[in-house]
């Protein structure tokens, strides 16, 4: 496949996703594959294509909010997670149909409990945001513990959320196809220190997401809900005027790597 096709395909997922707040990045599963420990690699060869979807602040506004009052239930599942698998379920199907599609989310796990792709690594190697691990700071001040890495994305610093990967099983792609290099936003080992502290003792408060000035964050509507306790958000959409009337079970409670959360 030319890189004009692979222009096509990441087109035709922006038209159709974009108005709804979400951003798409193509790269290669070799890429992807070269950063992690062989039993952590997709099965598919190095040449294989694959389009990482995130979503942007806008989209708690222009995808999750309609869709919360166009729904009529959600069950036991995270209504977050609904949301986005409609959209991009809707994408695939309605761009290529004809196309083995096989679609990776966030939250999906494998039976030995790891996540069916490590969504961090697919941002860095995508070059849709940059993603800040312990090794990436020099003389390290915090002796044996383990630090979690996270992604700060170009534009809206820690104000987004890496949300599926598409993988095209039988759409190869070759060495035109250059690698991106992500934007280094926190170029400065007392910034990464920062980051990573901020991330990992104060996570909750938020304040990792600003450590870049974003071009923009969520809404406070949109920080109510994920500051919200999972199991008392459904309650916090019925004092906003969704769900009247509606018996809804409490979503899933977990924390997805950084950038995969909301």
């Amino acid at each position: 496949m030319a890189v004009s096709t692979v222009s096509n395909v990441t087109g035709l997922l922006e038209d159709c996703l974009s108005k709804f707040g979400f951003e798409v990045y193509p790269l290669k599963i070799g890429w992807y594959n070269s950063k992690l420990d062989p039993l952590l690699h997709l099965s598919c060869p190095d040449d294989t294509l694959a389009v990482l979807v995130l979503s942007t602040p806008s989209m708690f506004e222009q995808a999750f909010l309609p869709f919360i009052e166009k729904s009529e239930g959600f069950g036991l599942s995270d209504p977050i997670d609904q949301c986005v698998k409609l959209h991009v379920t809707s994408a695939v199907s309605q761009c290529f149909s004809g196309e083995k599609v096989d679609v990776r989310y966030d939250y999906e796990m494998l039976p030995n409990r790891m996540p069916r792709f490590l969504a961090q690594t697919a941002a860095h190697v995508s070059g849709a945001a940059f993603y800040y691990q312990q090794s990436d700071v020099l003389e390290q001040p915090w002796g044996k513990k383990k630090m979690f890495g996270v992604c700060v994305h170009p534009k809206f610093g820690g104000w987004f959320a890496i949300r599926a990967l598409l993988v095209f099983e039988n759409v190869t792609v070759g060495s035109e196809m250059v690698k991106p290099h992500p934007i280094d936003c926190v170029p400065t080992r007392e910034g990464r220190i920062k980051l990573l502290e901020n991330y990992n003792f104060n996570w909750k408060d938020g304040r990792y997401r600003d450590i870049i000035p974003p071009v923009q964050t969520y809404s406070q509507r949109q920080k109510d809900y994920f500051t919200t306790p999972p199991a008392q958000r459904f309650a916090l959409l019925k004092t906003w005027g969704f769900l009247q009337g509606e018996d809804h079970q409490p979503e899933r409670n977990s924390q997805s790597q950084a950038g995969g959360h909301g």
